[in-house]
């Protein structure tokens, strides 16, 4: 089985709050931060830029990386592997929108040390790493 690669990018508010999304579909019930998988020829900022627009309906300017995660939980979990590119991005203003309904059933803005539960791995990780200022934390 092949290791897929995920682009999660963290929309951080004027107040300082972070984009969160609550999935439905095959991700339910988990909440996440925006993103999706690379597809072949993509940068990783064209991809976030892409999935943000796609899910939300925001355009974003070109986001930074902030490091990666090695999703083994969900290996565990679901036999689905993952890793993923965490970036991040000063919101552009502008509502998000529910453009995946089937996707995603709400969009709200949280305070990055209160994460709605059940929360997705990958948006777990991608969060600590930016409040840690790490590129990369191993698995426990």
């Amino acid at each position: 089985m092949a290791v897929a690669t995920g682009i999660g990018v963290i929309i951080v508010n004027t107040q300082g709050h972070i984009l969160v999304g609550k999935r439905c579909g095959k991700h339910a019930p988990f909440w996440s931060i925006p993103g999706g998988y690379l597809d072949a020829g993509e940068t990783f900022e064209q991809c976030a830029q892409r999935e943000v627009a796609e899910e939300t309906g925001l355009q974003i300017a070109s986001p930074e990386f902030i490091g990666i995660s090695n999703n083994l939980q969900t290996w565990q979990a679901e036999g689905k592997h993952t890793v993923s590119v965490c970036m991040w991005v000063q919101h552009p203003g502008g509502e998000a929108e529910l453009k995946e309904p089937e996707k995603c059933a709400a969009w709200r803005w949280c305070a990055p040390d209160s994460l709605p539960e059940p929360h997705f791995e990958a948006s777990r990780m991608a969060v600590a790493l930016w409040q840690q200022g790490k590129a990369y934390l191993p698995a426990d």
